[in-house]
């Protein structure tokens, strides 16, 4: 074990350094002082008087000096508390940087794997089904949820295009009702949160409930990029589907010709 030498301050040795002048006065007065001591014509002090009134004023001294120096003392150690408190700040703040970047870091991971999982854009409902069931789990364990539900609505008719509600692993739950009509007009749904597509170009709209009274901002993100996923996926499909039938309709006209 490394031994730490202790390394007196600068106000530690001027303060011994007074204090053993002082201390050496007191000491060697009596020799100093050899008779009465003539302050004036009519003023002279009996050497026995002035060498108890200096001893004292050195005594005096010596204790104002003990008193400064205390102050002083106390006034760094102040200041070294001071010192450790901010920096006691830093290193929490450094740990909560640390702490913030790896949940950051685990939150890429879970994007890209939200995201690298789709292999192949789904061309059947049965396709958009599993998709949603895939997103519906990484939004349980995004919002520590119970069940979420998705929908996608007709921002015309405000009816159901499609939609699909799943439960966490062991977990019942009866079917929510909630308003589409309330979720267009983003009214607030409580006990519950929701989270909505945002491309303005489309006649439909995506959701995402969830039983949660709040969610953070980094949960919204997440679930944000979720549904603008669900969107695209479902444009995907409904774009195979009808190019097919499109395919299918200029067959038929070709076997007519």
């Amino acid at each position: 074990m490394k031994k730490i030498k202790f390394q007196p301050s600068f106000l530690q040795i001027l303060y011994l350094i007074i204090f053993i002048i002082l201390f050496a006065f007191i000491i060697y007065t009596p020799t100093l002082i050899k008779g009465p001591v003539s302050i004036s014509s009519k003023l002279i002090l009996e050497e026995e008087t002035f060498e108890g009134s200096l001893i004292c004023i050195l005594f005096i001294m010596s204790i104002l000096i003990f008193y400064l120096y205390n102050r002083e003392v106390k006034k760094h150690k102040e200041l070294i508390n001071k010192i450790n408190i901010e920096k006691q700040k830093v290193v929490d703040r450094l740990n909560d940087s640390e702490q913030y970047i790896g949940i950051m870091n685990v939150q890429i991971q879970e994007i890209k794997a939200i995201f690298n999982s789709i292999n192949e854009y789904p061309d059947t409902k049965d396709g958009l089904k599993k998709a949603l069931i895939f997103f519906g789990e990484r939004v349980i364990g995004i919002a520590n949820s119970e069940w979420v539900l998705f929908r996608i609505i007709d921002s015309n008719t405000q009816r159901n295009i499609f939609e699909h509600f799943g439960t966490r692993k062991g977990f019942s739950h009866n079917y929510p009702h909630v308003s589409n009509k309330m979720i267009i007009e983003k009214q607030p749904i409580l006990p519950f949160s929701y989270v909505i597509s945002n491309p303005g170009n489309l006649n439909i709209l995506v959701s995402c409930i969830i039983p949660v009274d709040e969610i953070s901002n980094d949960q919204r993100l997440f679930i944000q990029a979720i549904i603008n996923e669900i969107t695209k996926l479902f444009v995907i499909l409904n774009s195979v589907y009808y190019k097919k039938e499109s395919k299918v309709l200029i067959e038929d006209n070709l076997g007519k010709v």
